[in-house]
């Protein structure tokens, strides 16, 4: 369910994409500090965005300073300073997610992935408690999560919007722990619902020839008697419906900065990300 929320490179300038690589590199080190050096290899690009967009909110601007890699000493990084509370929340919710779409594939995958799953558990269950320690709104709104979609998807009347709802009411609650008012909530609402939703049905679509052999739950196989592939206008519809709405919803959130990225992970890397997975001969 991640990987899904990432820039359009081409369409970024160098200064911007420095910073963004400065971001990620900084969520990465901070996954290392607060919880395992193995921790870093479940850094994704959605937590990356999260931090981003709590940074751009802050009325402190963050510097950047020049730093070794972990993983290749001869390379340098550019690491963020004075945002540890949007990095640590970053991290916090990378864990967290993690470890539920752990137990996930852990009950869902076959054989040999189950048991791969099962041997790395004890790693993320020690990350999972410390991440529930400092963040217990975080691993409150996921474990709900987690436990509200398995039972929709063992629900006799499961539909295509009751399985995208967990994931966005998710996201909703995530966005609107950082509202500062009633005017704010109802902007982070909308456009957290609307993100979540996104992200699952994205997710849904990658997922559609896999699921399709496998005979794991797919919304889209639900919907669909005949070929999915067929129906690809209807499910690009479908998804573009979020989309839109999530877009509305960010053109209201106050930035104090990193307006560009923000804008082209929204408008450009979100609209050719959906693309590509719809209509992969017109990737680009």
């Amino acid at each position: 369910m991640f990987g899904y929320v990432y820039i359009h490179k081409p369409e970024l300038k160098i200064k911007d994409y420095e910073v963004y690589r400065s971001v990620y590199c900084s969520l990465c080190k901070t996954l290392g500090k607060n919880y395992s050096l193995f921790a870093r290899f479940i850094l994704n690009y959605d937590c990356t965005f999260l931090s981003l967009l709590l940074m751009s909110r802050s009325s402190e601007c963050c510097g950047f300073k020049s730093g070794r890699c972990p993983f290749n000493p001869l390379k340098k990084c550019n690491y963020t300073v004075k945002a540890d509370e949007a990095l640590s929340k970053g991290a916090a919710l990378t864990v967290i997610t993690s470890y539920y779409k752990l137990l996930d594939s852990i009950s869902d995958s076959g054989f040999f992935k189950k048991v791969g799953c099962t041997l790395i558990r004890p790693f993320f269950s020690r990350w999972h408690k410390k991440a529930n320690k400092s963040f217990p709104k975080y691993e409150n709104i996921v474990k709900e999560m987690y436990f509200s979609q398995l039972k929709c998807e063992k629900s006799e009347n499961v539909c295509l919007d009751m399985s995208a709802e967990p994931t966005a009411k998710m996201l909703e609650a995530v966005m609107v722990l950082e509202a500062e008012d009633e005017a704010e909530k109802k902007v982070f609402s909308q456009f957290g619902y609307h993100l979540g939703r996104w992200i699952y049905l994205m997710d849904a679509a990658d997922d559609l020839d896999e699921d399709s052999k496998s005979g794991n739950f797919n919304p889209f196989l639900l919907k669909f008697d005949s070929d999915v592939h067929a129906n690809r206008n209807e499910i690009d519809q479908t998804i573009s419906q979020s989309y839109y709405l999530l877009t509305k919803a960010y053109e209201l959130i106050d930035k104090k900065r990193f307006n560009d990225i923000l804008d082209n992970i929204i408008y450009s890397g979100l609209a050719i990300k959906q693309r590509n997975i719809i209509y992969p001969e017109r990737k680009s």
